[in-house]
């Protein structure tokens, strides 16, 4: 009943959704329209604040850790080590629901870890279960399958790489987000990531996720749509393969020298080693990560993975295809999140669904307000600019713990991905299928996954 259901609501959105790009401009319009009509802003203002400083161009930073999020990500999971890894799990399933499952666990699991590398590497093994699973004659259903490698980021808020947690970690992100004077001191990830109400969430999603994707798999053959179905690209050459121009003796040399790698290898770790390992006058880094920790920490693991420099350049050159709808659309998301910030439409939202609320209500009313806020501005950073001062002022005044507001704010933001195909398009280019092959998965999922949530946000104080 479960597998058809799936099937009903993806037919519905194969029928209705429109590619990610013509959602964000049709989301544009929306906002001005409802901005106009719901606050006292005139259209002049309106438009003024999209284009001015705080509008389309003031994510660029911001735009630019997250592309690096995804390269870094994108370049380590294509490495000859994570690459042989993915082949192997691939061979594992023997059926369309063990298929789903693994890619569903492991891309949720790598998620956790970095939301680049569990985006890519979770596209990258649904398309090699496809292919393994077509190779070995078993039926499998390829959009669930693409489906899968897309929910790892429903959990990717709640790991190392989460915007929000990693903001409020140091005074610099503080007053990034909230001014000069915050009204909140710098939260550890003890308080946040690694809580024992995250701890549940997450670890609780990483194993019910994929339950819920092997009960989506459809039951019958008939219903089944196979990789063959789709338009999927082969899979591209070696990063270390030339476009066949010899290259001068002495730049590939040094190109392909192990050494150049293990000069910056060496000054990284030295880095790496400094930040992560706890001295007298130094608590471990892992309680402060920020997004350019994190980007470092991947350059890192990526280029001992790859070995040379020729190799990794290869990949980062490959894995930077993946970044046009971040780089095509954040500005419109960002001027998005200028006209509901700068018209009072987010304070509206916001003090709307939390003015009744209690110390008990109010992380569940703010974790529903987020899910709405991301529809609208799909970034993890970006939301939380928007929405963490006015749910810290809330947090303050209910008498709610900050470090919960946090998570009520991540996990809203997380869940809704699951509607919203932003952050998908890498999934699609790598599996070849449409955002509305899957959202009708994903958004049951989503329904599961906040009901989840939601319990331990009022079991855990």
């Amino acid at each position: 009943m479960i597998g058809r259901l799936g099937l009903r609501i993806s037919a519905v959105f194969r029928a209705t959704a429109p590619d990610p790009f013509v959602l964000a401009v049709l989301l544009t319009l929306l906002t001005f329209a409802l901005a106009f009509t719901l606050t006292d802003s005139t259209p002049a203002s309106l438009v003024d604040h999209w284009g001015g400083p705080s509008g389309v161009w003031s994510l660029l930073a911001f735009g630019m850790q997250m592309c690096l999020i995804l390269v870094t990500g994108h370049a380590l999971a294509s490495s000859p080590p994570v690459s042989a890894v993915l082949n192997r799990l691939a061979s594992l399933p023997r059926t369309g629901a063990q298929a789903a499952a693994l890619v569903a666990f492991v891309a949720c699991t790598l998620s956790v870890c970095n939301w680049g590398l569990g985006l890519i590497a979770g596209g990258l093994l649904a398309k090699r279960v496809g292919e393994a699973m077509e190779r070995s004659g078993r039926p499998a259903h390829y959009p669930l399958l693409a489906a899968a490698g897309y929910l790892g980021f429903i959990v990717w808020h709640g790991g190392f790489s989460g915007s929000a947690p990693l903001k409020v970690t140091t005074p610099r992100g503080l007053t990034e987000i909230f001014g000069e004077t915050p009204p909140i001191a710098t939260i550890d990830l003890s308080q946040t990531l690694l809580s024992p109400l995250n701890l549940v969430v997450t670890g609780g999603l990483i194993v019910l996720v994929p339950l819920l994707v092997m009960a989506l798999s459809p039951r019958d053959e008939r219903d089944m749509q196979s990789m063959a179905a789709f338009d999927v690209a082969p899979d591209e050459p070696r990063p270390d393969s030339t476009d066949g121009e010899p290259s001068p003796f002495l730049p590939r040399l040094l190109e392909d020298s192990p050494l150049v790698t293990l000069a910056l290898v060496g000054l990284i770790g030295w880095w790496a080693w400094r930040f992560y390992m706890p001295r007298t006058d130094h608590e471990s880094g892992i309680f402060s990560l920020n997004p350019d920790t994190v980007n470092l920490t991947m350059l890192l693991l990526g280029l001992v993975c790859h070995g040379t420099p020729r190799r990794y350049v290869r990949a980062v050159e490959r894995a930077v295809t993946s970044c046009a709808g971040i780089i095509l659309q954040f500005p419109l998301y960002a001027g998005i999140m200028a006209v509901m910030k700068e018209s009072g439409m987010t304070v509206m939202l916001a003090e709307a669904i939390s003015a009744n609320a209690t110390p008990q209500t109010l992380p569940v009313l703010t974790f529903f307000s987020a899910g709405v806020v991301n529809l609208f501005v799909p970034s993890g950073g970006g939301q939380w600019a928007v929405q963490g001062p006015i749910a810290m002022q809330a947090a303050i005044d209910a008498g709610v713990s900050p470090a919960k507001m946090v998570m009520a704010v991540a996990y809203g933001d997380q869940l809704t991905n699951m509607l919203q195909p932003f952050w998908a398009l890498p999934v699609l280019a790598i599996t070849g299928v449409k955002a509305r092959d899957i959202v009708g998965y994903t958004a049951l999922v989503m329904v599961v996954a906040s009901a989840w949530v939601v319990l331990w946000l009022v079991l855990v104080p």
